[in-house]
């Protein structure tokens, strides 16, 4: 892709290859989202606990979403 990109090495090799990095992380994501789903995959439809999440306010208010576990901030 960088043929001949002698900033684009010089990078690499001073921060290293984050695209790959990044291809690499998004892969294993992927691979275990695959295995979390596959219970509801082998059954051909949501589970019987599944309830869908209450749709956004009409009113156009901001709403607060519950916190985390462990509060505080990010």
């Amino acid at each position: 892709m960088f043929q001949d990109s002698p900033i684009y090495d010089r990078l690499v090799a001073e921060r290293g290859d984050v695209p790959a990095g990044v291809r690499r992380e998004a892969d294993r994501v992927r691979r275990e989202l695959e295995v979390a789903m596959m219970p509801l995959q082998s059954h051909g439809h949501m589970s019987a606990s599944y309830s869908p999440p209450p749709p956004p306010s009409r009113s156009g208010e901001w709403q607060r979403l519950p916190e985390l576990p462990g509060g505080g901030p990010f």
